[in-house]
């Protein structure tokens, strides 16, 4: 079989897709340097950073003015991450997420920003709700849902204390690689990993490295980290890891089942306008008398609203007393879930509105 890397006529190609390269990066430095201008000029006149309709005549321009083969949907894309870089260096978000780097939770706050932003690692979930209410962070990621383990209870906690509100929403497929420095999975003697991602991929470990020793640690994060390290050993983590600790994917995708998902919330003070497709999260509490939960509901019915989840957690300065969760389809602004609000607000305790916010799903 030839070999491409020695025909002359490809590595041409090559040097001129080198030169384009080079071009491409110092016309998008160029973007990013009249934008720190106008973020400028916005700060001194007290502009708004986001200018949806601006960038929405931007992708209207570029996509009639394309001539292939660059697909739509590639355009977007590209010019989505440029636009968020754009607004990242006029107004830089602060981000705080479930560290370490490489973590789920990270991986959710890099999709959801379009990599855009300043992403700072938090140890814990309270320490994310303190740091975005003391103002050190605009905004936060947490987990707040898997599909096969159920809700994050302590997520729905300090959300249910906390005067933060919901600013969006993004999910993540739990996907697990291996990572390793080594060659082949024979030279792989011990695996490091989190106890639930062995527990995800026990049968692909059993049918393939059967004979390696798996060790936990408290992160998949940390799982690269220690196989960096190591001779003869490797981490299961997710793929965003391999890049973050510089290790080779030695396989991938070797969880057992593939409906493995994790929503997530982000936190801040923001109260995003409608889209159309929105989502409302309300938590409330009601009497402690017989009928109480269905007179709260009553008005959701009426109304033909979609109620999407509803669950109860215990309030945790009073024992056996609970708070419920629900999220419904709409908008805040939208006159029927402003008048479900209204009416369940009579006849319950305690009712907030944790936040309106586009749907992700």
């Amino acid at each position: 079989m030839e070999n491409i890397t020695e025909n002359p006529e490809i590595g041409k190609y090559r040097k001129e897709i080198d030169k384009i390269d080079d071009t491409i990066l110092e016309l998008l430095n160029k973007r990013l340097e009249f934008g720190r201008k106008i973020g400028a000029i916005k700060r001194n006149t007290g502009a708004r950073v986001l200018d949806s309709s601006r960038e929405k005549d931007i992708l209207e321009r570029l996509k009639k003015n394309n001539s292939g083969p660059l697909s739509e949907d590639v355009i977007y894309h590209i010019f989505q991450v440029i636009m968020s870089a754009s607004r990242d260096i006029q107004n830089p978000n602060m981000v705080a997420y479930l560290g370490p780097e490489a973590t789920n939770t990270h991986v959710a706050a890099l999709k959801h920003f379009d990599y855009s932003g300043q992403f700072v690692p938090k140890k814990s979930i309270p320490d994310i709700f303190d740091g975005v209410e003391k103002g050190h962070f605009r905004y936060g990621v947490v987990p707040v849902e898997n599909s096969i383990e159920g809700a994050v209870n302590h997520t729905l906690d300090l959300l249910f204390d906390s005067q933060l509100k919901i600013c969006g929403e993004t999910a993540i497929t739990i996907s697990h690689d291996l990572l390793s420095t080594c060659t082949s999975l024979s030279e792989i003697e011990v695996v490091y990993s989190h106890p639930q991602a062995f527990a995800q991929c026990r049968r692909w470990i059993k049918e393939n490295i059967p004979d390696a020793e798996l060790k936990e640690v408290s992160s998949t994060a940390a799982a690269a980290r220690q196989a960096v390290t190591e001779k003869n050993s490797a981490a299961i983590a997710n793929s965003e890891a391999s890049r973050f600790y510089n290790l080779s994917v030695a396989a991938s995708r070797i969880e057992d089942s593939t409906r493995n998902i994790t929503r997530f919330l982000i936190i801040g003070e923001d109260e995003p306008e409608r889209t159309g497709n929105d989502k409302t999260t309300i938590m409330f509490v009601t009497s402690h008398v017989p009928g109480a939960l269905y007179k709260a509901l009553q008005p959701v019915s009426a109304a033909g609203v979609n109620m999407v989840k509803l669950e109860s957690r215990p309030i945790r300065h009073k024992n056996w007393h609970y708070f419920f969760v629900m999220d419904i389809d709409g908008h805040i602004k939208d006159n029927s879930v402003k008048s479900v609000i209204a009416e369940m607000r009579e006849v319950c305790l305690f009712l907030k509105h944790s936040g309106s916010y586009k749907k992700f799903m």
